[in-house]
């Protein structure tokens, strides 16, 4: 096993499966089932890095697929998951996509787009390695257009700088003046902020080229683009002020500094062994081929993502990436088609089931009370902004959740999305006013969420339009 791989992995070795649901209970209430297949499935990954390399190819992912109402934590369980194994994650509609031959995008773009996502988290790990030496280089140049060199000290200096390419700047440099030492601490300590540089900044504006992107030519996009960013001129004037100047420096000497080609190679590593694929609508695809009209391609979709599914080589702008170990969480209501309705094949790839069960009034309690990002916690610190003391009651906390959990059973069930739409139409007054009100403490009580909400429950009409 390779250094680097070790590194990545290294979050995924400390944390067990129970510190995996503990982690993910602190942003989604309930749903235990999913919680614990995801966490297994994340240190089966780990798991599958220690096993001796002759077996480790062998050993594939345990694709899940999620079956739940909208809005009870599908996307939420995975998206939290990527952000705990800091894994390239994509979320996609199987609804996008159209089978071969079609109009529409083909399934492999996915794949690109994680590759896409792993070149820039790994562009990224690269430049902050290299930060403090590119602001070193940024400031100089900085200093160089406002106190340029003379002919002499810039043949020296360019002279010196072919010797050691990544020597720190050395502040003991002969300098016939103390000027520019002096510039560069009224640099360091703020005293130039106002002052405006002119500096001559790559222009990423490209001619609009557009290709249909039937199979494969997504990626000729790309690359007349680039073709097109060599003739065209791709440099301009600009005038800024001198931290943005220092920023955009930065960010030109963080791009020499790094290699490209390293940080390809480890985008490719990351997207093959720790890419996540979130699948979602998975149930729209599926069911008998109708022949015609906007779902002609539906059991086709599922036949293209069967290959990318099992392991195959998808052709990107940086290589070819293998998706044989990219974990696929795939999710849909399937309140009109059935697991069962999809492809034999394709199910055979998705050998983990989880039901996720429809929450209930006491989930809404804790879903607007219990985790970090809680809704009532959102809500406190927008208002805090504006100086603003707002609580809540338990008992109207328990109103706005018997409110919601009323609303989702008349009419569609939303899941915990009704919530956001409730306290949004609650908050409505106290959200415009709040600059202007002259107290600052405000109390939200059972009573003022009837009031406020009264309306939608009388007039289940009038809650079709508003909710």
């Amino acid at each position: 096993m390779k250094k680097n791989e070790v590194t990545e992995d290294e979050f995924m070795k400390v944390l067990t499966p129970r510190e995996i649901v503990s982690e993910l209970d602190k942003y989604i209430i309930g749903q235990d089932e999913a919680k614990r297949s995801v966490a297994i499935a994340l240190r089966n990954r780990w798991r599958r890095q220690q096993v001796p390399p002759d077996l480790r190819d062998e050993i594939a992912p345990k694709n899940i697929i999620m079956i739940g109402p909208t809005g009870v934590g599908k996307t939420e369980i995975a998206r939290r998951l990527a952000r705990l194994a800091n894994s390239p994650f994509i979320k996609v509609e199987a609804t996008k996509f159209t089978e071969v031959g079609y109009v529409g995008r083909d399934v492999e773009s996915m794949v690109r787009d994680l590759t896409e996502l792993a070149v820039s988290m790994a562009k990224k790990e690269e430049q902050e390695k290299v930060k403090t030496r590119a602001r070193e280089l940024a400031e100089e140049r900085l200093l160089d257009i406002l106190l340029p060199r003379k002919k002499e000290e810039q043949r020296e200096l360019e002279e010196g700088d072919k010797d050691k390419v990544l020597e720190v700047v050395r502040s003991d440099r002969a300098e016939p003046s103390s000027t520019r030492d002096k510039l560069r601490r009224m640099l360091r300590e703020g005293k130039l902020d106002e002052r405006y540089v002119e500096l001559e900044v790559t222009n990423r504006n490209m001619p609009m080229v557009e290709i249909f992107s039937a199979a494969g030519l997504e990626e000729m996009e790309f690359n007349i683009k680039e073709v097109f960013g060599n003739i065209f001129p791709s440099k301009k004037k600009r005038r800024v002020k001198i931290p943005e100047a220092i920023e955009i420096l930065s960010q030109e000497e963080s791009q020499k500094l790094i290699d490209m080609d390293k940080v390809v190679e480890k985008a490719i590593r990351m997207t093959e062994q720790n890419g996540i694929i979130f699948l979602d609508e998975l149930d729209k695809i599926a069911g008998a081929e109708s022949g015609y009209g906007p779902d002609v391609s539906r059991e086709g979709v599922q036949r293209d993502l069967l290959p990318i599914v099992e392991g195959s080589t998808v052709l990107t702008k940086y290589g070819m990436v293998k998706t044989d170990h990219i974990l696929f969480i795939a999710a849909g209501a399937f309140n009109v088609s059935k697991p069962s309705d999809l492809l034999p094949e394709l199910q055979g790839r998705f050998p983990i089931r989880v039901e996720l069960d429809s929450l209930t009034m006491d989930d809404f309690v804790r879903i607007l009370t219990e985790p970090k990002n809680a809704l009532i916690t959102q809500y406190e610190a927008l208002l805090a902004t504006e100086g603003i003391n707002l609580e809540f009651e338990e008992d109207a906390i328990r109103e706005i959740a018997h409110i919601a959990s009323m609303v989702n059973d008349r009419m569609e069930n939303i899941g915990a999305r009704r919530l956001q739409t409730v306290m949004e139409k609650l908050l409505d007054e106290i959200s415009f006013e709040a600059p202007d009100m002259a107290s600052k403490e405000v109390v939200i009580t059972r009573e003022y969420v009837r009031q406020k909400l009264s309306d939608i429950l009388e007039d289940e009409n009038l809650s079709r339009y508003i909710l």
